[in-house]
């Protein structure tokens, strides 16, 4: 298995595919969907850190480009799909672990394609909750009195109707052509943009928000003050580094060395200026105040509504909500598809059910898809608000990126790799720079911990690392399994074969 694995790196790394084509300002589209991520916590940031909180969004996005270029290097060499491509090739090294009774390689490639996987699953979850959230705006009447469980009912209904539809238009796979990604585009950006920028067009936008609540009230530069920021980075990151998926293609682009880097920057870039205008206007439109009163009466999740009702009045804002639904809707079914051959790859690797990597004759993994629903499904009748889902998956995308950017550091250093001539290589100074985000992205695990313990209680605060920690012994349980019933399937664990 490692031999063959060795061969295809040193001799196919750097070869065409049968199936590229994309260009630059696909992988561009491709990835463009993800600034409708800052929705779900754009109130939880500014109601903690107030003006600041523009400030994170910022830095978020900058952090991706150390975060996403060494990426894109690895995506477009050694063809790997993405993050959790690129840790599991990496990572694995069946030579080296040959004998051991545990594969330490394999161990940790399926953890960090676990803790990929751990965030995006919930993309799903935390979007459903959001657009009932929206619809509740929409018919106040009806939905004003209903009970909690009433509520919850209504977020399972959605729930299903949304799983429903993405697995059904998802059957035959999701269709990448530029048309498709436009209009993908077009429904998840427009409709933000819109609302966002209009308070500046119609005078709603008010500077002084921004410049004298810079800091919230009693506000402390100390060691609190330093943690409940990199939890707010945490947060921040989870929506704000997500155009990873512009190097996830790296291998199909039509001239890697030169469509990398291009979709890459520009896609970064695009986002920066997105994310700082979406949360500069939100701000001055709304102020402090407004947007800390609105977390206290549980009324955050849908902060765009009012400033779509100001702006355009009722009827004018109710199309701008539905406009932005439907972006939702578009969005977590890229999620989603992604999600499932996320799922596929890792039991093709052991490191889930086998039966997950059954394709129908598109090539897509039903079974996987309603395994994905499923957690979906839990998720969404546990009565997490969609600010607490993804608090704490933020966790485990600190941990993927970190883990990434190790998998990086062992690309270029690594036997079987270092040699290899890279189809699209970052400067060096981005690979130094990976040392440094390692120890960034530990600094936020403490951050998101500090910020979970403080906003809600300890059991978030512990749920993070649980989550990732508890993985552990069910890929021993996955690899028994495989042994006894998959012989067939890399096993990451000796039960004996080995002195036999």
């Amino acid at each position: 298995m490692n031999q063959s694995r060795d061969i295809m790196t040193e001799e196919n790394a750097t070869q065409p595919s049968a199936n590229q084509g994309i260009s630059w300002k696909q992988g561009l589209l491709i990835a463009m969907g993800v600034p409708i991520l800052i929705v779900p916590s754009l109130a939880d940031i500014s109601y903690t850190l107030y003006a600041m909180s523009i400030l994170i969004w910022v830095i978020s996005v900058v952090s991706g480009f150390f975060l996403n270029l060494n990426l894109g290097e690895m995506c477009a060499t050694f063809r790997t799909p993405g993050i959790a491509g690129s840790i599991q090739y990496m990572f694995t090294d069946d030579e080296k672990y040959k004998g051991k009774k545990i594969n330490t390689g394999r161990l940790l490639s399926a953890v960090g394609a676990w803790c990929y996987f751990n965030p995006w699953i919930t993309v799903v979850p935390i979007f459903t909750i959001m657009a009932a959230e929206y619809i509740f705006t929409l018919v106040p009447d009806f939905f004003g009195g209903i009970d909690y469980w009433t509520k919850i009912g209504f977020y399972l209904l959605i729930g299903l109707a949304m799983y429903a539809f993405i697995i059904f238009s998802g059957r035959k796979g999701l269709e990448g052509g530029a048309k498709v990604q436009l209009i993908l585009t077009i429904f998840t950006i427009v409709p933000i943009v819109v609302i966002c920028i209009a308070p500046l067009v119609m005078g709603h936008f008010h500077l002084d928000y921004v410049v004298n609540e810079m800091t919230p009230p009693g506000w402390a530069w100390d060691g609190n003050g330093i943690l409940m920021i990199l939890g707010c980075l945490t947060v921040a990151q989870w929506s704000a580094v997500g155009w990873e998926t512009a190097a996830a293609y790296g291998a199909e682009y039509k001239d890697p060395s030169h469509d990398v880097p291009k979709a890459l920057m520009s896609c970064g870039l695009a986002c920066l200026a997105l994310y700082f205008l979406i949360g500069f206007c939100m701000y001055g439109t709304l102020g402090g105040d407004y947007i800390y009163n609105s977390v206290d009466a549980g009324t955050s999740t849908y902060i765009l509504k009012p400033i779509a009702d100001m702006c355009f009045g009722t009827y004018g804002g109710i199309i701008a909500v539905i406009c932005l639904i439907i972006g939702m809707v578009m969005v977590v079914q890229t999620a989603f598809l992604g999600a499932s051959m996320t799922i596929k790859a890792m039991a093709e690797e052991g490191s889930l059910p086998y039966l997950f990597a059954d394709t129908n004759e598109y090539g897509v993994p039903m079974k996987a898809m309603y395994f994905e629903a499923f957690i979906g499904v839990v998720l969404i009748i546990s009565g997490a608000t969609a600010s607490q889902i993804l608090a704490v998956c933020a966790f485990s995308y600190c941990v993927c990126h970190a883990m990434c950017q190790l998998a990086f550091i062992k690309s270029r250093r690594d036997p079987r790799f270092k040699d290899v001539e890279r189809v699209y290589k970052v400067p060096t100074a981005l690979y130094y720079s990976s040392f440094v985000v390692i120890g960034f992205e530990i600094a936020l695990m403490i951050g998101i911990m500090y910020y979970l313990y403080m906003i809600y209680d300890i059991t978030y605060a512990l749920m993070g690392p649980l989550f990732a920690v508890l993985y552990i012994p069910c890929w021993m349980i996955f690899q028994w399994w495989n042994s006894k019933h998959h012989p067939e399937l890399p096993c990451g664990m000796d039960f004996g074969q080995a002195k036999e």
